[in-house]
């Protein structure tokens, strides 16, 4: 008896850890490079830029190949002639470089799309989409061969770092993506305003370190269970 619950006990720890991993993928680029079918082309804004940077292509992104920590770390995403319509969201393509998203049909693009993407300098658009932000959030807006062209990310707060006057107390501006910005509590503040002073720090967790938290969480179940047993 005591045989097969320790073998039920590993089938399910194997399980959780599969789910783990699985999650974990997830939530990186290949969820976004499916967006539509095909694959990044040669001589494209992405496929130049994937070139040039030693990136490795998969589907419609281009990986960064540089041995980090993350190696679907995202670089380059082309959604060109996806037949979009409007764009709400890109999940895990934050990191992102260039993104293309021209020849799409798009009505709409949410303001909250580009919000976090602290590394984008270059995006293509249709002629008739403006780029998120205006001219306060990039360096170069130029309409060539019927595409709009962001150039060149702006920091949305002042260039001393000082504080935003939009930003309350004990807090800093911080860039957020194009036309974005956050307030940012300085050390030892928290909480709404920044008003209160840290006494513990607070962990937040959230993606793959919640479903790690639950593999802990499962080890010591197992690890307490069978000391109760043998007392």
């Amino acid at each position: 008896m005591k045989a097969l619950l320790s073998r039920c006990e590993a089938v399910a720890l194997v399980f959780i850890v599969t789910l783990y991993f699985n999650a974990s993928y997830q939530l990186t680029g290949p969820k976004v490079c499916s967006f539509c079918g095909g694959t990044v082309q040669n001589n494209t804004y992405v496929g130049n830029f994937c070139s040039s940077s030693a990136g490795r292509l998969d589907k419609r992104c281009c990986l960064a190949n540089d041995n980090s920590s993350d190696p679907e770390r995202i670089i380059g995403l082309d959604l060109s002639s996806c037949s979009l319509t409007q764009v709400e969201d890109l999940p895990g393509a934050s990191t992102v470089v260039v993104i293309d998203l021209s020849l799409n049909p798009i009505t709409n693009i949410s303001n909250e799309v580009f919000q976090g993407f602290l590394d984008l300098n270059f995006l293509i658009l249709p002629e008739d989409i403006a780029c998120p932000g205006g001219n306060a959030s990039w360096q170069q807006i130029e309409v060539k061969q019927g595409n709009q062209l962001c150039k060149d990310q702006k920091n949305m707060c002042d260039q001393t770092g000082q504080m935003s006057m939009n930003c309350p107390e004990n807090s800093l501006c911080g860039p957020y993506g194009p036309g974005s910005f956050e307030c940012r509590c300085d050390e030892n503040y928290h909480g709404y305003k920044c008003l209160r002073q840290a006494e513990f720090p607070v962990l937040k967790v959230f993606g793959p370190l919640a479903a790690s938290t639950v593999v802990i969480s499962f080890l010591l179940w197992i690890t307490q269970r069978r000391k109760a047993k043998s007392l």
